[in-house]
């Protein structure tokens, strides 16, 4: 049930497994918009979302990387369907490493959509909550931020930066009406990582969006999915150097 606030829940990133697994759950008796690229196509997801109790499902054209337009759609959202109740950022990008190390062009374009578009989403939205005095926002952060690692350290490195901004602004919007909750998945099993060997502690989509929806419900500020990777990011930090740049993915 969606008592995260009376506004619509918009999940940005609506073709995302998790996004949408989490509007399942915050569905009941809300509005609920998807917005993603290529909006006339989230049938699917859709379906899925009305399903579970939804009392109306929107799609909107929404693409992480036009900066320009986050503003100009958190305006048009707001006069459709009122100040936005809970925004989930389900958009980002694996990249490929491999290809990112020799190629600047695709390690920019991860820290682009993994950091930079985030970065601005959140602050036009955080603008627009603060006016409404209230409001929730949902930032899934990931282990791979905890320390940055020689397997995947362009996508580890935006996820480093976006735990860090999320973390200055949930204290920046303290006292406001707006809170903010940082989700830390471990490997997710999923599309994203479709063909890659699960990590200790991998989750699904499905359970990461039950502890998203738990930690939201409960006011909580940090959430690690599945709850033992807490202990897991403090081993990490301990590792000396050199073990550390032998640690796979």
């Amino acid at each position: 049930m969606n008592d995260t606030g009376a506004g619509p829940v918009v999940i940005f990133g609506g073709r995302s497994e998790i996004g949408v697994e989490v509007a399942k759950r915050l569905a009941v008796g809300a509005t609920v918009v998807l917005a993603a690229r290529r909006a006339d196509q989230l049938d699917e997801q859709v379906s899925a979302v009305r399903a579970a109790g939804a009392t109306a499902v929107r799609t909107v054209e929404f693409d992480a990387d036009d900066l320009a337009s986050h503003g100009p759609l958190i305006q048009r959202l707001t006069n459709e369907h009122g100040p936005i109740g809970t925004a989930v950022l389900a958009f980002g990008i694996l990249g490929d490493q491999a290809r990112a190390e020799a190629d600047a062009e695709h390690a920019v374009a991860v820290v682009q959509t993994d950091y930079v578009a985030q970065v601005n989403l959140l602050t036009h939205l955080a603008t627009a909550m603060r006016a409404a005095d209230s409001g929730a926002l949902v930032v899934f952060s990931s282990i791979a931020g905890v320390r940055g690692r020689r397997a995947n350290y362009v996508y580890g490195s935006a996820k480093a930066g976006l735990d860090a901004f999320a973390n200055g602004l949930a204290d920046a919007l303290h006292g406001s009406g707006v809170r903010l909750l940082i989700v830390r998945p471990g490997f997710v099993i999923g599309r994203m990582t479709q063909g890659m060997e699960p990590a200790p502690l991998s989750s699904t989509p499905a359970q990461v969006a039950d502890g998203t929806v738990r930690a939201l419900h409960k006011g909580r500020r940090t959430v690690w999915v599945p709850a033992p990777l807490a202990v897991l990011a403090f081993a990490f930090r301990m590792l000396p150097q050199f073990v550390w740049r032998r640690m796979p993915r």
